[in-house]
């Protein structure tokens, strides 16, 4: 056999191979938006581990409710020692004084902070599934507007090629239309990628052990949303308004709260040890004949009372000033969180009245505008009015309105997103102003 044509035939058989591989690594599965968060909600590894810190504090609460074990004790005299003197065996029991309540109590309001902390991290997730969600049918949509106009400009050069076999054009325009092709190609490649990059970035978020998913749509449709919001032409109220409720409905401003009482309840703990403990003690106690006084054996019992951990030589001094420095602590954190929570609340808010103001901008003007000049501009070439370089800078203008207007529709989408992830509540709702 021919080596040129061995070679030809090893590289196709290699290149099936390879293809066929690459398809059949993984097995996709397009899901809706609602669909993308309730698997990660379930699944996200992330999350099942954030949700032990639950059982860890609830097991905590148990051993802070804990009972002092008892210690178990002999007493033997020796030799001439043991005269009249009892042998000893028992028990002996601390009682702690005012420091369990304190204790569990404090371990209460750990795991009602380990509740928030996962609350806020679900909540998050939500979010981040959505923004992921938009970001990758917003590459999709990208890439099939740019498909689009790849279609359009292969027919762009069959018009310049049956124009130039009647001799209406010379051959460059053949090559400029060609050219423009092959360069729509490239971006149409790296639009592609840009698809995979956001697909895998969706699945990183989702991080799910169970499989890997798409998006169902392939592009931007009018029932799109990824929460209830308002629409594009909506007026939106004063931020006065919707500030007030936004604020206090805050996952971090409850956790700030919750840090405050677990710093309260933690000084009160270190406070308690300063309380002396009881310790009572009780037992079986006798005299073998040989050591007692009259040759007899005798037996009874003792009981004994101590006070200990009396804080006399360390009087938890350094813990008592922690404990009041973590408290201050909590209060000024709770003081930068609602400050910075008014601030980022204002900061979505512009930004969502921006991205509203951009696609209405698009909607209204530049997009139905820009589609009757290049449905004109098309016409106008084949019926030989305007040259094919005019023509050009139209398509790529046009182009750029129409990849600008899907990354407007993006921007619009994950403002809001953006704006609710800020309000901490993914149900809220806005009432709109009467138009003016």
């Amino acid at each position: 056999m021919d080596l040129k044509l061995l070679k030809k035939i090893s590289l196709v058989v290699f290149l099936f191979i390879t293809a066929s591989c690459s398809y059949a690594i993984v097995d996709v599965s397009k899901i809706t938006i609602k669909e993308a968060v309730e698997i990660a909600s379930k699944n996200n590894l992330d999350i099942q581990s954030s949700r032990l810190n639950l059982n860890i504090e609830e097991n905590n609460v148990k051993a802070a409710n804990r009972l002092q074990n008892p210690s178990f004790g002999t007493f033997f005299n020796m030799g001439q020692s043991g005269k009249g003197n009892p042998q000893q065996i028992g028990i002996s029991q601390t009682v702690e004084i005012a420091k369990r309540s304190p204790r569990k109590e404090l371990a209460k309001s750990n795991y009602s902070l380990s509740q928030r902390d996962l609350e806020y991290l679900e909540a998050d997730l939500r979010m981040d599934v959505r923004e992921a969600y938009t970001n990758l049918l917003a590459k999709k949509s990208v890439l099939a507007t740019m498909q689009e106009n790849e279609n359009l400009l292969n027919k762009l050069v069959e018009v310049a090629k049956e124009k130039h076999k009647t001799g209406k054009v010379a051959e460059i325009d053949v090559l400029q239309a060609q050219l423009l092709v092959n360069q729509i190609r490239t971006e149409v490649n790296s639009a592609k990628y840009d698809v995979k990059t956001a697909l895998y970035e969706f699945n990183k978020v989702i991080n799910s052990p169970d499989g890997f998913y798409d998006t169902i749509q392939d592009h931007f449709t009018k029932e799109y949303q990824p929460l209830t919001m308002p629409k594009p032409s909506d007026k939106m109220p004063p931020f006065e308004v919707i500030a007030n409720e936004a604020i206090n409905n805050r996952v971090d401003i409850k956790i700030a709260l919750q840090e405050i009482e677990v710093a309260e309840k933690n000084l009160l703990v270190v406070l308690r040890q300063k309380i002396p403990d009881f310790e009572l003690q009780a037992g079986y106690s006798y005299q073998n004949p040989g050591q007692s006084g009259d040759g007899i054996f005798k037996h009874g019992a003792y009981i004994a009372a101590n006070i200990v951990n009396i804080p006399l030589l360390y009087s938890y001094a350094p813990e008592i000033r922690n404990a009041k420095l973590k408290l201050e602590q909590a209060h000024l954190n709770y003081a930068s969180v609602e400050n910075k929570a008014e601030n980022d609340l204002k900061k979505a808010y512009e930004k969502f009245l921006t991205a509203q103001v951009n696609l209405n901008y698009y909607n209204d003007e530049l997009l139905a505008n820009s589609e009757e000049l290049i449905v004109a501009s098309r016409k106008s070439y084949k019926e030989g009015k305007i040259d094919l370089t005019t023509l050009i800078t139209m398509e790529e203008s046009y182009r750029m309105i129409t990849i600008a207007h899907t990354y407007a529709l993006a921007e619009f989408y994950n403002a809001w997103n953006f704006f609710v992830r800020e309000v901490n509540n993914e149900n809220f709702k806005i009432y709109m102003e009467e138009a003016v």
